[in-house]
């Protein structure tokens, strides 16, 4: 915390703004040495206020730049932080820093400025992960909830959490210390439903299935018998010729991807392999694959030919949708044509959708494209939305539950759980927390940040 760092700030290639940043004690001092303003007497820089001139390594001239010096504790670390905004280019940026840190800094670790703020108490830990969550979103949908997170969101609803835990820690505590002011049926009676309303809004917040949307999108594939027209689907949805289509059957070996963006949010598409046996090798890994990738989706298009009679092959898969265990979509594609089959016929589990859909009419995909954007919208008032909070979240539910089926037993033993909840709480905020898990959190983060 004593050094004084430097890195690259903006993103590698080339742009039209680069910047070097350095944040410490010697910020001030390094910007001396790597920048030469245009106007006289410049030094003393105004704090927080743009100076023109140009970035140099000892004699020699770099880049003309703009340097920004930010005295603390205004500033996003809470230290001295100067800034040299350069032409974008690799070889600029990658010499102004190297200027740096012959000028005194050493090279930031990844996430290290963002740890710098929230150890010098800028950000609690759950907003500075926000703030990787806002570099990393792919999607409308991400971006505001990482936003909401950075404006205090998790943290607000977590310290209510862990201000009703103190209570029943408090009342627990005067149970087990002053027996004769409150007899244990009372304390029973009392804080046996007040944990397990906590555990429930606790549960209620970790929604495992949301922060993994949130996170990597919406995961869809593509599934069905060889040449019911999924590759066809596939292109039609990405506008593009993605997957190769031939009338012959087998043409799709591998899963092949691609990702679209419905109401805000990274729709992840897979076509794979048509599923049928086949006594070709190769084939009959891409149908493993294919079976993988469907039971590792959030939702399956089931595609089948609505051109045709079904076969055996689409009646065997009707019949496994039950045991799908998610979210199912039939598509009876080649709408174009006429229907060999009404879609009210089929032997579908109750609330399956069916969609009549033509990879040859864009506009018979639209009640498609919807159905895929419900599944995938997420609510703006969660307040648990990265993995770790959520499992956190949980874990402390799991405590709250336990605390209340040992009041049974002993009431002293559920202090013990009450305390782990707490702990579990603590450390999404970063009140108590070890090295180690800061160390994974911010390892995350690019050098930059």
């Amino acid at each position: 915390m004593n050094d004084t760092i430097a890195a690259i700030a903006t993103a590698p290639g080339e742009g039209g703004v680069s910047i070097v940043r350095i944040s410490g004690p010697e910020a001030e001092n390094v910007l001396m040495r790597v920048f030469l303003p245009k106007k006289k007497n410049p030094w003393p820089l105004e704090s927080h206020r743009m100076t023109y001139g140009r970035a140099v390594d000892g004699a020699e001239a770099i880049d003309e730049c703009m340097a920004v010096l930010m005295r603390a504790p205004r500033s996003y670390t809470r230290e001295d932080v100067a800034e040299l905004q350069l032409h974008g280019g690799v070889a600029v940026c990658q010499r102004a820093l190297q200027a740096c840190l012959r000028a005194g800094c050493r090279l930031a670790e990844p996430g290290e400025f963002t740890r710098r703020a929230f150890e010098n108490g800028r950000l609690d830990l759950s907003q500075a992960e926000a703030v990787m969550g806002l570099i990393a979103a792919r999607g409308e949908q991400a971006r505001q909830a990482a936003l909401r997170q950075l404006d205090g969101g998790a943290s607000s609803f977590i310290r209510r959490a862990a201000d009703e835990l103190y209570q029943l820690q408090a009342a627990l505590a005067a149970c087990i210390d002053y027996p004769e002011e409150i007899t244990e049926e009372e304390a029973l009676s009392g804080l046996r439903p007040r944990m397990l309303a906590l555990a429930d809004t606790l549960a209620a917040a970790a929604d495992e299935r949301a922060a993994h949307i949130l996170a990597d999108g919406l995961t869809v594939a593509l599934c069905g018998r060889p040449n019911v027209g999924k590759s066809s689907l596939l292109n039609a949805l990405l506008r593009e010729e993605r997957a190769i289509v031939t009338a012959v059957p087998g043409t799709t070996r591998d899963i092949v991807r691609g990702e679209i963006t419905l109401n805000g949010c990274p729709i992840r598409l897979a076509d794979t392999a048509g599923l049928r046996d086949t006594g070709d090798e190769v084939e009959a890994v891409g149908v493993r694959l294919a079976k993988k990738a469907a039971a590792e989706s959030d939702c399956v298009l089931l595609v089948l030919d609505g051109h045709l009679p079904l076969t055996p092959e689409d009646e065997a898969l009707l019949r496994g949708i039950p045991s799908e265990g998610r979210d199912v979509i039939v598509l009876l594609n080649k709408a174009d044509l006429p229907a060999a089959f009404p879609a009210e016929g089929l032997p579908l589990p109750e609330g399956t959708a069916c969609l009549r859909v033509s990879a040859r009419q864009p506009d018979s995909l639209g009640p498609l494209k919807e159905a895929l954007a419900r599944r995938a919208a997420v609510s703006d008032r969660l307040a648990l939305t990265q993995p770790r909070h959520v499992e956190a979240a949980r874990r402390a539910a799991e405590h709250l539950r336990a605390a209340a089926a040992a009041m049974d037993i002993a009431v002293d033993l559920a202090s013990v759980d009450l305390s782990a909840a707490q702990s579990e709480l603590a450390s999404i905020t970063g009140d108590q927390v070890e090295e180690s898990l800061l160390d994974a959190v911010f390892s995350r983060f690019c050098v930059g940040k």
